[in-house]
């Protein structure tokens, strides 16, 4: 299902499953978030709805990640919804725009992971939170990657490189765990 709208984003989160605590709880949060009407707008504060996309290569041994100039962390491309209440198309848009790539292919249907993290103050825009929703893709590591004015690098990283390069991110982690699992459920 492509979330297209705030209510299937709804649906969506009441039917998700994760075998991770902090999902569980961030589920409930995303829903009160919800009913705020302008959760879809970078400026809602405490904050305010991004999507995500986690981009592997076919063999599930690699991943695209790209160093982000203002938060100096290596990070998987996404970005704000300004507005947009399809959360998909927001993740699919970001990912295009910050890697160049156009031939993603959507791996599982529906959330691949779901996070909240606070984002520093910047620019006198004080800190607040990033409910990020995110979706896995697969693309050829023979596509040409494009680096965005926004990061700083921008490469395929060994799927067993991520945690450190991350520096043990529990989000990222999660969801090299995740992309483990599938890559496992894939090989059967």
């Amino acid at each position: 299902m492509s979330i297209l709208n705030r209510r299937q984003l709804q649906q969506a989160l009441l039917s998700y499953s994760s075998t991770f605590k902090e999902e569980k709880a961030f589920r409930e949060d995303f829903l009160q978030l919800l009913l705020a009407e302008r959760c879809y707008y970078r400026d809602y504060l405490p904050g305010h709805l991004t999507g995500s996309s986690w981009i592997v290569d076919e063999t599930f041994t690699q991943v695209v990640l790209l160093h982000h100039g203002k938060l100096n962390k290596w990070l998987q491309p996404g970005g704000h919804a300004d507005g947009d209440e399809s959360i998909f198309a927001v993740a699919l848009r970001e990912a295009e725009e910050e890697t160049g790539l156009s031939n993603l292919k959507l791996i599982q249907q529906g959330i691949f992971d779901l996070d909240i993290h606070p984002i520093p103050e910047h620019k006198n825009f004080p800190e607040h939170l990033h409910y990020d929703v995110r979706f896995i893709f697969s693309t050829s590591k023979n596509h040409e990657l494009q680096c965005s004015d926004e990061s700083r690098d921008l490469a395929w990283i060994p799927l067993d490189d991520v945690e450190v390069l991350t520096g043990h991110a529990t989000s990222i982690s999660r969801m090299v765990e995740k992309t483990n699992r599938l890559a496992r459920s894939n090989q059967r």
